[in-house]
């Protein structure tokens, strides 16, 4: 293991001088990679948060050939390098538009294509998160073409990355050299999943449970609405009243999803919220959906982390359409963004201390 991480520095140390055909080709081997041994071990389960970044953090994501990754977004977006690394590429390739490879010194080759402009230069050092492009595309959609190599060699993105949730699998990974392929195996996965049963009693054993968010898996949660913006936040509103969530929104009749798995304890009209939905979820935990078009779900009704659980709407206290979302603990109403990074849609990276009174604390 120290060898092979040893080997890897190496690679990485003398990555600024590359040639000719490291400049000009997005899929060439990596040099030194594999002649001590066959295979190298990556160890992602301790990087810290800047030491990873997604691409387009809030970019829509999908696998379209060949180990390719298509990230769509908005004009103008920036381009993020995943791990710190020196750029090995940055030019105009004839399939792949403006192009950019930047070179590990996990092991990894991460590529970006189609950009608008590329903000690098080949020999640049770059930081995990730093902005490397502009994103381009083509046909007049916005969108990053991404994929990661080993020695040349798509691997699925996948493996590495949660595509729901952008989020970077804790993992260690075994890449063996097979004749001309790479052969990845997981070694040390994941931590268990959290569990959040409705049926089981949190606080049983304990008055204080522990939720480290940064461990939940892309299928364990859900932003309730996908590509929405926040038009009112939580908190105080001028000459009004509290207000009791965040509303967020995107166009009438949009899909709102279920944040956590659950059980439906509330489904149809509520006071000024119209067409309201309460789910029940593990760790004292209930979320709420309000102004809906209409409600798929009911009473009793047992629900996915994603599920899609009603339609946007106007009904109720509603001036335009629109998802009021609440949080609550053991009955007691916090600010969403205890859960939720709202204009990355995707999880905060913390740990909550959940007392069995509904107090609610950051680990620090």
């Amino acid at each position: 293991m120290i060898a092979a991480m040893l080997l890897l520095w190496a690679v990485y140390a003398s990555a600024q001088d590359f040639t000719g055909a490291e400049q000009q080709s997005i899929s060439v081997e990596t040099p030194g990679l594999f002649d001590r041994s066959d295979a190298f071990r990556v160890d992602f389960r301790y990087l810290k948060n800047e030491e990873y970044s997604f691409p387009l953090p809030v970019g829509k994501s999908g696998l379209i050939n060949n180990g390719n990754l298509e990230i769509t977004t908005t004009k103008g977006d920036a381009v993020k390098a995943m791990f710190d690394g020196t750029v090995r590429l940055s030019y105009k390739h004839s399939i792949f538009g403006n192009v950019i490879v930047v070179r590990h010194s996990n092991g990894l080759e991460t590529v970006y294509g189609d950009n608008a402009e590329n903000r690098v230069h080949v020999g640049d050092k770059v930081k995990a998160g730093q902005t490397i492009a502009i994103v381009g595309g083509k046909d007049e959609r916005c969108f990053c073409t991404f994929a990661i190599m080993i020695n040349g060699r798509r691997i699925n993105p996948e493996t590495i990355i949660d595509l729901k949730s952008h989020r970077l699998r804790r993992q260690v990974l075994l890449c063996r050299k097979e004749a001309d392929r790479i052969d990845i195996t997981v070694e040390r996965a994941e931590k268990n999943r959290t569990s959040f049963s409705p049926d089981v009693d949190p606080f049983e054993n304990s008055d204080t449970i522990e939720w480290n968010l940064a461990e939940m898996e892309g299928d364990e949660w859900c932003y309730p609405l996908l590509d929405s913006k926040v038009i009112s936040p939580y908190g105080n509103r001028r000459r009004t009243h509290i207000h009791s969530g965040v509303d967020i929104k995107t166009h009438p009749n949009d899909d709102v999803h279920a944040a956590f798995a659950g059980e439906v304890i509330l489904s149809g009209p509520f006071s000024g919220y119209g067409n309201c939905i309460k789910i029940k979820h593990g760790n004292g935990l209930v979320t709420l959906y309000g102004h809906q078009s209409k409600n798929f779900v009911k009473v009793g009704d047992r629900v996915e982390a994603g599920q899609v659980i009603g339609l946007t709407g106007r009904t109720g206290h509603a001036t335009t359409e629109h998802v009021h979302f609440e949080v609550f603990f053991c009955g007691r109403r916090y600010n969403p963004n205890i859960i939720f990074d709202h204009p990355n849609h995707c999880l905060q990276q913390k740990t909550l201390i959940i007392k069995k009174n509904g107090t609610v604390t950051t680990k620090k």
